[in-house]
């Protein structure tokens, strides 16, 4: 097993069409405003999660929802991923303030977010 378990999900990125009419929706449906709002994120923090809208799937190219797992050490986790049979989709990066994110797909092409935390 892993000496950088995985924490839980804390952070799930919805692919949108219509930035406005999803940020309403969302906005609705969590009872409160975002507390990012830009052209290119919207994100809301609820109850210790974060729901991310990114208007045509964002960089990242999402095509569908992607849940982050919190992980204390990004590198050490897409290591261990790999060796048991994943893919990297998209290498670690500084997406901001120490925050470090990457993807991987499972063999059956299921996209799996991470997140590392300064």
């Amino acid at each position: 097993m892993s000496d950088s378990p995985a924490r839980g999900i804390t952070t799930v990125l919805h692919p949108v069409t219509d930035l406005a009419k999803a940020k309403a929706v969302y906005a609705a449906l969590l009872g409160e405003a975002p507390q990012a709002d830009s052209s290119y994120y919207v994100g809301f923090e609820v109850g210790g999660q974060h729901i991310g809208l990114v208007p045509g799937g964002g960089p990242q190219s999402l095509t569908s929802p992607v849940a982050y797992w919190q992980v204390p050490d990004i590198e050490a986790k897409l290591a261990e991923l790999t060796e048991a049979g994943a893919a990297v989709r998209e290498a670690a990066h500084d997406v901001g303030g120490g925050r470090l994110v990457a993807t991987v797909t499972d063999p059956d092409g299921n996209v799996l977010g991470l997140i590392q935390d300064h």
